[in-house]
């Protein structure tokens, strides 16, 4: 009998696949705009420097690696995973993974405690916690409706983080309204895993509303952001509404897992095309040396 040999480590196309760098978008995007928002864009600080570094593969690797390990049963069952949505792990690649998680994330987390003042480093660590505490045991808030988006206010978090490292006030406005954005696009992008989750037996805010309920209740939350955004930037806001209303309305007219699945995309490049219309008008203020 030939005997199995596990890897000691998985190689570097590996874990870059299951980072999803498609997705890095979403961590080292909120993190830059807080950083115009702070009006000091070309603010060279140690610890912002490698705030951006961190953010790309070792955090998305610590989001992604681990749920995709809390999530093996419900990904054997999805036909979208296994490319560049989403890894699906194979035997013997869990105890590799970790060890890759750990090894890329200990040193910065390290250097950053050194690095950030001690608010911004509470906020990492917390940041940090969230999306741990969302796929793993014995919280494991994927599986508790409703506290599963909440959770994912944790993506909204690294826009306050260049504020407390600079000492800026927080953007508070615009911290809020991402953290509707990021509720709103979790119960969005779950709506298309609802029959592999109920398979598995995994209860989410898309399964426990549905389809058409959980298009209604990320409607809500977008509509929210964008409210939240109108004093900021009002052309900010129309884009949110825009855009992400604008495909929450198109699930809700056609509510089935299918229809989500084919959005997807649309939700995936909804930060580039919004960020991009709140991007512009910082850059031009900036370039005019006045505030954000």
């Amino acid at each position: 009998m030939r005997r199995l040999t596990l890897p000691a480590s998985l190689p570097l196309s590996r874990l870059l696949a299951v980072s999803r760098p498609a997705l890095w978008v979403n961590t080292v995007g909120p993190l830059v705009m807080g950083l115009w928002l702070t009006g000091h864009l070309w603010t060279v600080h140690p610890g912002l420097l490698l705030l951006v570094v961190y953010f790309t593969l070792p955090f998305n690797l610590l989001i992604y690696g681990l749920n995709d390990l809390a999530d093996r049963e419900e990904d054997a069952l999805s036909s979208r995973k296994g490319g560049w949505q989403g890894a699906r792990l194979g035997l013997g690649e869990a105890r590799p993974l970790l060890r890759g998680i750990l090894a890329l994330n200990a040193p910065f987390l390290l250097a950053l405690a050194l690095l950030l003042p001690p608010a911004a480093w509470a906020l990492l660590l917390l940041t940090a916690g969230l999306f741990t505490a969302y796929s793993l045991l014995p919280l494991r808030l994927k599986g508790r409706p409703f506290l599963d988006g909440f959770s994912n206010v944790a993506y909204a978090l690294p826009l306050a983080l260049p504020a407390l490292v600079l000492g800026r006030p927080l953007p508070e406005l615009p911290l809020a309204a991402l953290m509707a954005y990021a509720v709103g696009k979790h119960a969005f992008d779950a709506v298309q895993d609802i029959p592999a989750d109920r398979c598995a037996g995994t209860r989410t805010v898309a399964t426990t509303l549905g389809a058409r309920g959980t298009a209604l209740y990320a409607l809500i939350w977008f509509g929210l952001a964008g409210g939240l955004l109108w004093p900021v930037s009002r052309l900010t806001a129309a884009a949110l509404w825009l855009v992400c209303g604008g495909m929450a309305l198109a699930l809700l007219l056609r509510p089935t897992p299918v229809r989500a699945a084919r959005l997807y995309l649309l939700s995936i490049v909804t930060p580039w095309l919004v960020g991009t219309v709140a991007g512009v008008p910082l850059v031009y203020l900036l370039a005019r040396g006045l505030e954000p």
